[in-house]
């Protein structure tokens, strides 16, 4: 069976989606044809890139109202995009996202602290598999007349929440850790 792993930037995908933001007093909708919640993980020591394409985040964040402010984001696992089909079905089966048993990952975010420049941190609660873990975040808001972009990142060890059972518990041909990158364009 050929090894590819999707599913640790997957997971790091969940994180990134659960950095979905919106100004407290302003209620942000994402525009998913501009957003992207992508992921990057290690196979056979080689990094490769992934993302989701179907996700949600109900975004409000204040810069001004920090303690107002929270992040809500829903990603559809089955949308796992790896540009590759094949590891796309194996990390959607029952060994890694098991997508038919946990059709959705969940992060809520509702800690943030200034982190100077424009750019902040958050702490948030990150489920996948049903398995819950804190996973704090990076990221940097920028506002304009016709919106905000919210991007960032995160970092997540998949076996924590159980994503590779089998062989794919073998970290040395598949690594624990997975980067999350997310780019929202938000809309007020």
């Amino acid at each position: 069976m050929t090894r590819w792993f999707v599913i640790p930037a997957a997971l790091a995908g969940f994180a990134l989606a659960g950095v979905v933001w919106a100004l407290s007093g302003t209620q942000w909708n994402m525009q998913l044809a501009n957003s992207r919640l992508d992921f990057i993980g290690i196979q056979a020591g080689a990094a490769f890139e992934g993302g989701f394409d179907r996700f949600s985040a109900d975004i409000h964040f204040d810069p001004q109202d920090l303690a107002a402010s929270r992040f809500d984001v829903t990603i559809d696992m089955a949308s796992v995009n790896s540009r590759d089909s094949e590891r796309d079905q194996i990390i959607r089966g029952k060994d890694l996202f098991d997508v038919a048993q946990w059709p959705t990952g969940h992060y809520v975010a509702q800690k943030f602290q200034p982190a100077g420049n424009g750019k902040y941190t958050a702490s948030g609660t990150l489920t996948l598999l049903g398995v819950m873990r804190e996973i704090p975040i990076r990221f940097s808001f920028e506002e304009d007349k016709d919106g905000a972009w919210l991007k960032g990142d995160a970092s997540i060890e998949r076996l924590a929440f159980g994503i590779g059972k089998g062989e794919w518990t073998d970290t040395s041909m598949v690594g624990n850790e997975v980067k999350v990158r997310f780019a929202l364009l938000l809309k007020p």
